[in-house]
């Protein structure tokens, strides 16, 4: 058996060739037309706070963090999480998530907001938004707005649109960085 060594790492420009490739297979051409899509349409996501996965040094998975304003609450979209085919059902994708959530956690972020599948993201302390709390550009299934609270009141403060907010740090989205490593996990 194949032995893996995964390696997590802060995402650069030199990975978005391979993160396309990946949410082109996890996603396929109707990714564009979903409402968190219309999110990420209005600004760059913030790469100090997006994620890959590496697997003997090929890109196999990746997490991006959008800054956002929800209602009153300034926080992130996480999105897209994608893991290649050949390497679903590893605890990648929550590992990534893990990571994600406790990075916007220490650079101060309200709360960590997505449109996801329920039994997967609860278990990673993901909540259900109140129905039809917020308003997004384009059609979604209220019951799957779910968010990570870490400001005390943020569910009281979800109410109204959701949006891209210029907080200052995704001017380097185009730009490469140096990668972060990560403890690995498989």
């Amino acid at each position: 058996m194949k032995k893996h060594d995964f390696v997590y790492l802060t995402e650069d420009a030199s990975h978005d060739a391979a993160i396309e490739i990946i949410n082109e297979e996890a996603f396929g051409p109707g990714r564009f037309t979903r409402a968190a899509a219309r999110i990420r349409e209005q600004g760059p996501h913030d790469r100090s706070l997006s994620f890959i996965c590496a697997d003997n040094g090929e890109t196999i998975a990746s997490v991006r963090m959008t800054p956002i304003s929800a209602g009153s609450v300034k926080g992130h979209l996480l999105g897209p999480l994608a893991v290649r085919p050949s390497h679903k059902n590893r605890g990648i994708g929550r590992e990534l998530v893990r990571i994600a959530v406790e990075a916007a956690r220490r650079k101060g972020s309200e709360a960590v907001i997505l449109v996801g599948d329920p039994p997967y993201y609860q278990p990673l302390g993901f909540e259900k938004v109140r129905h039809s709390a917020l308003e997004f550009p384009g059609p979604v299934d209220p019951a799957r707005v779910l968010v990570v609270p870490i400001a005390p009141d943020v569910h009281a403060r979800l109410e109204g649109v959701i949006a891209w907010r210029d907080d200052g740090a995704t001017s380097g989205a185009g730009s490469a960085a140096r990668p972060e490593a990560h403890g690995a996990a498989a």
